[in-house]
């Protein structure tokens, strides 16, 4: 078993260990990926300001989320396609969440069901709806997630239109995998992954298998998905499918301070700051960059969650301090689940954790609910010059 000291360890064993247009899909942005580049990168223009000579004894990393209480103020993002970065990938990351004390999202494009989901996991978990044309799908799905007893509904609101991902093209992307000769070439050499793949039925969406009429087949799922992200979803459609849920509602995709006004207008019980892993609109400004304006525009009506491009304890501290209430990981995590499965998960929040906690010792805090601007050394040019 290798020492496992930081998540890149993690992205070194996933990449090893899981096919090529899998390992593709998770690490990489649409077009030149610009953003998704920034995203990390942004983090590392800001500076963390060390504090000594005091007590740092009996550390608070906890808190909520929606009212959840948290181990520590990190929720696993939805991703799309996790059972395929490893069997049972979702059922996996929901259970190492649960046993952590942090919430699992499960993403629409999931290929375990919510039911699969549900089943196999003690505690709720929350579900992320992409906006379909299909009303009857969308209406069906919120039910089904009700019935799951999901205790929040998070909304994707960037994902109107497909942003061009080159890598995801160039490797014919699916789930399952075509079985071209370059795709059985580059599986053979993943025995692990093959060998669980082989043992486990759930390799397609299954949220949407069987659940849309005339989706039978790949074929068939292929084309219903390309032509199904609804290109008409607006504030109105919002309020509609808040009324509709009835509970906790998560807008996630805000990149815009004009738009976090009217998400919390719509009802928002959170924002998630976030553009999509730096997948859709190649050329945004990273999440970490947009953050601040954000807070000063809606800061205390809302929770305020960073997404995109945390790859540390060190990235966490830095959203907190900024002013986000909370934050999501994908990537992170990711890696771990395609490292080691559910192992790997726990292996990636246990790293975030640890270097949470010592970060903060030692900017000389004991609480992360005390972190602030107080905590950085912020380049004066970090978000203005952009004004």
């Amino acid at each position: 078993m290798p020492v496992i000291t930081c998540i890149e360890d993690l992205k070194r064993l996933h990449r090893k260990r899981t096919p090529r247009m899998f390992w593709d899909y998770c690490e990489s942005g649409s077009y030149t990926e610009q953003t998704f580049r920034d995203n990390s990168a942004d983090f590392s223009l800001i500076r963390l300001r060390q504090r000594v000579a005091r007590d740092l004894s009996d550390r608070v990393l906890s808190g909520r989320m929606l009212g959840q209480a948290v181990t520590m103020p990190v929720a696993l993002a939805p991703v799309g396609s996790t059972g395929m970065q490893h069997p049972d990938g979702e059922i996996l990351a929901a259970r190492a969440a649960a046993r952590f004390g942090v919430p699992f999202t499960l993403s629409t494009m999931s290929i375990c069901s919510i039911e699969d989901v549900a089943a196999a996991t003690p505690d709720p978990f929350w579900f992320q709806l992409y906006v379909m044309r299909d009303e009857d799908f969308v209406d069906r799905i919120i039910e089904r997630a009700r019935a799951a007893k999901c205790s929040a509904l998070v909304l994707t609101l960037d994902l109107q239109i497909i942003g061009q991902r080159h890598k995801d093209l160039k490797n014919g992307l699916t789930s399952p995998p075509r079985l071209t000769l370059p795709n059985i070439l580059n599986m053979a050499t993943k025995p692990r992954w093959s060998l669980g793949m082989l043992k486990t039925p759930r390799r397609q969406f299954r949220n949407i298998v069987g659940h849309v009429k005339g989706v039978t087949n790949l074929a068939d799922l292929s084309a219903w998905t390309n032509e199904q992200f609804d290109p008409k979803l607006d504030w109105s459609k919002v309020t509609r499918i808040r009324d509709q849920w009835g509970g906790k509602l998560v807008l996630k995709g805000i990149l815009d301070a004009e738009d976090a006004q009217m998400a919390v207008d719509a009802g928002a019980d959170a924002i998630v700051v976030s553009n999509h892993g730096g997948r859709q609109l190649d050329g945004a400004l990273s999440s970490i960059r947009m953050l601040p304006s954000i807070v000063r525009a809606v800061g205390g009506k809302t929770e305020i969650w960073l997404d995109s491009g945390i790859r540390s304890g060190q990235d966490v501290l830095k959203a907190l301090a900024l002013g986000a209430t909370g934050t999501m990981i994908g990537r992170a995590y990711i890696h771990g689940l395609g490292a080691m499965g559910e192992a790997g998960v726990t292996k990636a929040l246990e790293v975030i954790r640890k270097e949470l906690d010592v970060t903060m010792a030692l900017c000389g805090e004991r609480d992360v609910a005390h972190l602030g601007p107080q905590n950085l050394l912020v380049p004066a040019d970090f978000e203005g010059k952009w004004a």
